[in-house]
């Protein structure tokens, strides 16, 4: 899987590099803030590979939404562990319905395309 053309781990690095190099000529980042950009760039590209990869898995992109929101405290943003786990579970509620309408189980599938199945 490449986005850009390029794998999802080069572009990691390439970020986590951009920022270790604008740190380094004086861009005024703490630790906590540089953990939470390259964390964030992680969990945001695994978002991105959830979405493209079929079958879809609801939990690959609710998990790097909740790790978005769990590394913005680096930056200020102040949720807690209980609005965290709310938006990740309205969210996994939000994509099962959605998907639910467009996904058919193998058995229903099989059955469908060789007919009735003898009990």
């Amino acid at each position: 899987m490449k986005i850009f053309g390029y794998e999802p781990a080069i572009l990691v690095y390439s970020i986590n590099s951009l920022v270790a190099v604008a740190v380094a000529y004086g861009l005024d980042l703490s630790q906590t803030q540089v953990a939470a950009i390259s964390t964030i760039a992680t969990a945001v590209l695994a978002g991105v590979v959830a979405v493209m990869t079929r079958p879809f898995v609801v939990s690959a992109l609710t998990g790097a939404v909740g790790t978005v929101l769990t590394a913005m405290a680096g930056f200020g943003l102040d949720l807690s562990e209980h609005q965290i786990a709310a938006t990740v579970t309205g969210l996994g509620v939000v994509l099962g319905l959605v998907l639910r309408a467009n996904v058919t189980p193998a058995v229903k599938a099989k059955h469908a395309a060789t007919g009735p199945h003898p009990l």
